[in-house]
């Protein structure tokens, strides 16, 4: 099933741009912008790869709810719907998702925590829908955020009114019966945090959840295990503190990456983020500071591999290889701007990224600009519908429709009118060159789907 928030197909990045947004080798491959998803603005951002089939599918928080998009074909997004907010539109929502279920958040008063059953994203007929939650747990109303350790079932929310704002567990081995299971008060509000089961340098801890936690003017170290006796390990500050915001281990727990969201503002850093060595969980050590090349507000960083995925607020999406930061080295090797306006220290721009797809798919949510899907260049070969040999003329059009591609074959070509109800259909025997008649089309805009892939928009006159 397609819709009108398809948009155009894979554009390069080239000469440091892809289409109007500053590039580093990386493609972009969709953007459905927050008209087409009926918001006001976007924020959080996460996925889910389905068991069944590994299709992967982007979860988009905005103002007004959560957006559910199949990226299976990442040239050709298909806007599912939306589950509304529970209560009131929130510039704050957060999306973390266990086993097949998504569990939202959101600053929203009385809000709770939404789940919502993934599985209803196979087959959506007559897309975009509106969802309805599966189940609601209202053991607090508002919360900042909601972390959740992939390997063990229970959600941390933070940010809350209970428990100080310490994270408040819940536990979710039965998602749609969702248990309060005591929580944490001693270091006070947490603004957001990871939660891991460790398996780092420091023997004392192995095997035991660990939640690192961004305080504000702190970050802290709790073991989570007994959810009945959370225990402070540690904690640590540092010098200029803005506002401890996020943070994330990287792959071997040995480095905790943390971003101050503020220190940009008040004291005048290009983007800084700080390093903490954790050999020695009973006692963190500041590692060093890397700073980037712009003066834009950190936000939301996440680990793969050996790259830290940096969402930059107005600076966009940094990719930067942290192989080998033990030795104090961190290199951006690429970067795509979703705001192109400007890099100054503003709260405008990207708040969020999901890179943890297997196919390299990353997902960014701009506060600004909603849904956008990246990938690394040369990764989807363009060959595959070459769009620089590509005609579709003329456009407007009344009567007929040419259709030319130098090195593809045309196979077949659909249009779908905008609430992604197929009108033509045409099949052709592989030709260079073909003319379609649309002259029983009504006045409008239609998508216009070539071979399978490629879409283009087509208004009749």
């Amino acid at each position: 099933m397609l819709c009108a928030s398809i948009t155009f197909a894979q554009t390069p990045c080239e000469n440091g741009f892809a289409d109007e947004f500053p590039c580093l080798d990386y493609d972009l491959m969709a953007h459905i912008d927050l008209n087409e998803l009926s918001a006001g603005s976007g924020n959080d951002s996460w996925g889910w790869t389905d068991p069944q089939d590994n299709s992967e599918y982007a979860i988009v928080g905005l103002n007004n709810g959560t957006a559910f998009i199949d990226i299976s074909e990442p040239t050709n997004p298909i806007y599912l719907g939306k589950l509304p907010t529970h209560t009131t539109n929130s510039q704050w929502r957060d999306i973390k998702v266990y086993g097949n279920y998504a569990f939202i958040v959101s600053e929203a008063n009385g809000h709770g925590m939404q789940v919502f059953d993934l599985t209803k994203l196979r087959n959506v007929p007559n897309a975009p829908l509106t969802f309805d939650a599966d189940a609601h747990y209202d053991g607090f109303g508002n919360a900042h955020n909601i972390i959740i350790n992939p390997s063990e079932p229970f959600a941390y929310a933070v940010g809350t009114s209970t428990y100080s704002g310490g994270p408040h567990f819940v536990d979710i081995s039965d998602p749609l019966n969702p248990v309060e299971a005591g929580g944490y008060d001693s270091s006070f509000y947490t603004h957001d945090a990871q939660v891991v089961t460790y398996n780092g340098p420091d023997e004392d801890y192995i095997g035991q959840e660990i939640f690192l936690g961004s305080n504000e003017d702190e970050v802290v170290f709790v073991d989570v295990s007994n959810k009945f006796n959370p225990t402070l390990i540690s904690s640590i500050d540092y010098s200029n503190i803005g506002y401890t915001h996020q943070a994330w281990l990287t792959e071997d727990q040995r480095y905790f990456i943390l971003g101050d969201e503020i220190d940009e503002i008040n004291f005048g850093f290009n983007t800084r983020t700080l390093i903490f060595d954790l050999q020695d969980l009973d006692n963190p050590l500041l590692h060093h500071e890397y700073l980037g090349p712009t003066s834009a507000i950190d936000h939301n960083g996440y680990v793969d591999g050996n790259t830290y995925y940096l969402s930059n607020y107005s600076a966009g999406l940094r990719l930067i290889n942290v192989e080998n930061i033990g030795d104090a080295e961190m290199t951006e090797i690429g970067f795509f701007d979703t705001y192109p306006e400007n890099d100054s220290p503003s709260f405008s721009g990207l708040w969020s990224n999901y890179p943890y797809f297997e196919s390299g798919n990353i997902v960014l949510s701009d506060i600004d600009r909603g849904f956008f899907l990246i990938r690394k260049s040369g990764t989807v070969g363009t060959q595959e519908f070459a769009t620089e040999h590509f005609k579709m003329y003329p456009n407007p059009a009344t009567n007929v429709v040419e259709f030319e591609h130098k090195n593809n074959l045309l196979n077949s070509i659909e249009i779908f009118n905008l609430i992604g109800q197929k009108v033509k259909s045409f099949q052709f025997e592989g030709e260079n060159s073909v003319q379609i008649n649309i002259e029983n089309l009504k006045s409008g805009m239609y998508l216009v789907k070539i071979n399978g892939k490629h879409n283009e928009k087509l208004i009749v006159k």
